[in-house]
């Protein structure tokens, strides 16, 4: 089993998730990659959406991010209110809802990357807060391609709760990773 240099990253990143504790590896963590390193959309496309993107994304299954439409036109992902993941008064923390978003756009770029391209990374993304988000809520990030370039992808993500209100907007700018 070989992991890309981007898998290797995003493990790394879910082993200090944990308050710096070193944790095996989520089952669903598989390498995404073929031989050359190049993203497999069709792997992608034929998993479960919460396993596709729980494999590129560790951080996911640490923030019980769900997915629920995977198309390169589409991105559709969940992330269900808990007191482990507020600030004070019991508000979702934007930190978190920025992770939901980043993650959208992430998986949205990786399924429009061009042919030769190993994975994709964000170089800027922008949020607007519009709302808070509040106890027994979901919030569903709805993420679609604006730009899909050879070296750049843009996204725009809109996070709304389970009511339809409209808690933030993120705009991103996804580089594409080559070997």
């Amino acid at each position: 089993m070989r992991f890309s240099r981007h898998d290797t990253f995003l493990y790394e990143i879910y082993l200090t998730s944990g308050a710096g504790k070193r944790r095996p590896p989520p089952e669903s963590v598989i390498p995404v990659s073929d031989s050359g390193g190049n993203i497999d959309r069709g792997q992608h496309l034929a998993m479960e959406p919460t396993d596709s993107i729980r494999s590129l994304m560790p951080l996911c299954e640490t923030l019980g991010i769900v997915g629920l439409e995977l198309t390169p036109e589409r991105v559709v992902l969940e992330l269900t209110w808990g007191p482990e993941l507020c600030t004070s008064n019991g508000l979702l923390h934007g930190g978190a809802l920025m992770a939901l978003a980043d993650s959208a756009g992430g998986m949205c770029a990786s399924l429009n990357l061009p042919s030769g391209a190993t994975g994709t990374s964000t170089i800027e993304s922008k949020t607007n807060f519009l709302g808070a988000v509040r106890e027994a809520t979901t919030v569903t990030a709805t993420t679609s391609p604006l730009h899909v370039g050879r070296t750049t992808i843009v996204v725009e993500t809109e996070l709304r709760t389970d009511a339809g209100k409209l808690v933030g907007k993120t705009t991103q700018t996804q580089t594409v990773l080559r070997p």
